[in-house]
C-alpha cells in the first residue's frame, strides 16, 4: 500500500513573498531609523568637540595667570596638549588670542568636509565661556 502526502502538508521553509514582507519591513525601519541614528552620532561628535573646547579655555585661563595673556595656538601645540582623535577626524581646530586690554581668546571648531559632522555648525567659545551658536551649546 502506497502512503501518499496530503496535498495540504507543507515542506518546512519560508516562501518568496514572506522573505520579500520581512525584507520590506527591515527596510522601512532602517530608512525611519538610520537619520536618527546619524544624528546621534552628530550630537556625540559635537559634545566631544565642546569638552575639547572646555579643556582649552581652562588651559588658557591657567595661561593667563601665569603670564598675562592667552597663549595662541602654536603654544598651545608645543605644550602637551592634544586633541582627542575623535575630535581631529571630524574639526579643524582654530584659535585667536589678542592682548587686550582686557585679553581676549575665541576658540573655533569647523567641521571637516566629507567628516559625519559635515553641515553641522561651525563652534565658537570665548574667554567668558560664552558659546556660539546657542542652540548648538544646549544640553
Amino acid at each position: 500500500m502506497e502512503t501518499r502526502k496530503s496535498s495540504s502538508a507543507r515542506a518546512g521553509g519560508f516562501t518568496l513573498i514572506e522573505l520579500m514582507v520581512v525584507v520590506a519591513i527591515v527596510a522601512i525601519l532602517l530608512i525611519v531609523a538610520l537619520p536618527s541614528f546619524q544624528k546621534q552620532i552628530q550630537r556625540g561628535n559635537r559634545s566631544a568637540a565642546q569638552a575639547e573646547m572646555y579643556d582649552i579655555a581652562n588651559r588658557q585661563q591657567q595661561y593667563l595667570l601665569a603670564n598675562r595673556t592667552y597663549m595662541d595656538l602654536s603654544t598651545l601645540n608645543n605644550s602637551s596638549f592634544s586633541l582627542d582623535s575623535d575630535v581631529d577626524g571630524n574639526y579643524t581646530l582654530t584659535m585667536v588670542a589678542a592682548a587686550g586690554p582686557p585679553p581676549t581668546f575665541i576658540i573655533t571648531m569647523t567641521p571637516k568636509a566629507g567628516s559625519s559632522q559635515d553641515g553641522d555648525a561651525t563652534l565658537t567659545l570665548n574667554e567668558q565661556g560664552r558659546g556660539e551658536p546657542a542652540g548648538s551649546w544646549d544640553r
